[in-house]
């Protein structure tokens, strides 16, 4: 029903930026809030930063001052910019979508992740 593909993620130095894509597809009536979320190998699932459909932001203690989230409802895209990035910004990072379907249904949905690896 529903899809979200990221894309952008790879292998950064430390102090490098990247940008990651993630686009909702499928029987959508409306997008609520989206976000970004990782994980390190170990470690639990995170939030990273979420945006609402006013672009009211939240994001993590760890990524504030380095990352911003941004969307583009007409194409039911959602955006993280990533500055200054460090090795423990390493992780899979996860799109989540809540999404509205056409029939009515809502539900939260998961991209399948994009590997994101500072190293020098």
């Amino acid at each position: 029903q529903v899809q979200l593909v990221e894309s952008g993620g790879g292998q950064v130095q430390p102090g490098g930026s990247l940008r990651l894509s993630c686009t909702a597809s499928g029987t959508i009536l409306s997008i609520a809030t989206m976000g970004w979320y990782r994980q390190a190998p170990g470690k639990q699932r995170e939030l990273v930063a979420t945006i609402t459909t006013s672009s009211n932001t939240n994001y993590a203690d760890s990524v504030t001052g380095r990352f911003t989230i941004s969307r583009d409802g007409a194409k039911n895209t959602v955006y993280l910019q990533m500055n200054s990035l460090k090795p423990e910004d390493s992780a899979i990072y996860y799109c989540d979508a809540r999404v509205v379907l056409v029939s009515g249904v809502v539900g939260n949905y998961w991209g399948q992740g994009t590997q994101v690896t500072v190293s020098s």
